[in-house]
């Protein structure tokens, strides 16, 4: 029986691991830049569908290779009490990085670079009905890849919640590196820290991405 499970094992850790290669690998690329996503619509709707087809082959994955349900990364029925939570946390977590950056930055003295503001301003000069579309994406692809997915997986073959949030959040900080420089880093580590306590509290995908969308669509909607 043991040498029937080992390749069993063995199989089901080598398709985790290159799982988490392809999630947190290609999500980590400067894709936007490479593909000079503010461009034109052309660009601008090329580069989401990049995205859409990107998680689909993450779910696909997750079903057709490593043979389990989306379950297992976190997507099970909300229910009303945690659509609640979701919004909730949304705006706890705006309020927490709206005083971060209205309070705290001019207190110490310090302001985001020009990296940030510049794709700050070129995001804000894009049509309503794209950022809504991106927005929406930010939150599904991001929630899927560095939450449910990794946060799961890496917890699987570590053992550890500690080490599945610190790679996770970690990856994902530095992910936002080449679109929002250095400087606004400490926002994007807030706010990932805080999905990824989220998640750990709740194990329900639907939870981060309301609140996700919530925290985007305060930023670049309203």
């Amino acid at each position: 029986m043991a040498t029937e499970l080992e390749p069993t094992r063995r199989r089901k850790w080598l398709v985790t691991l290159v799982g988490l290669t392809l999630a947190l690998g290609v999500a980590s690329l400067p894709i936007g830049d490479w593909d000079h996503e503010f461009a034109g619509i052309g660009h601008l709707v090329g580069n989401e569908a990049i995205w859409w087809i990107y998680v689909a082959a993450i779910l696909l994955y997750i079903r057709k290779i490593e043979r389990r349900p989306l379950s297992s990364i976190g997507f099970r029925t909300p229910g009303i009490g945690n659509i609640a939570l979701g919004v909730c946390a949304g705006l706890l977590i705006t309020a927490v990085l709206g005083a971060m950056y209205f309070v705290v930055l001019p207190a110490l003295h310090l302001n985001d670079s020009m990296a940030s503001t510049t794709n700050a301003n070129a995001l804000m000069a894009t049509p309503f009905w794209w950022r809504f579309i991106s927005t929406i994406r930010a939150a599904v692809a991001e929630e899927v890849l560095f939450r449910g997915y990794a946060m799961e997986r890496i917890e699987e073959l570590s053992g550890s919640r500690t080490v599945a949030v610190v790679v996770s959040c970690a990856i994902f900080t530095l992910a936002h590196v080449s679109s929002w420089g250095w400087s606004h880093e400490l926002f994007v580590a807030v706010g990932g820290l805080a999905f990824s306590l989220l998640y750990l509290w709740r194990r329900n995908l639907w939870v981060n991405i309301i609140a996700h969308f919530i925290v985007d669509a305060v930023s670049f909607l309203a």
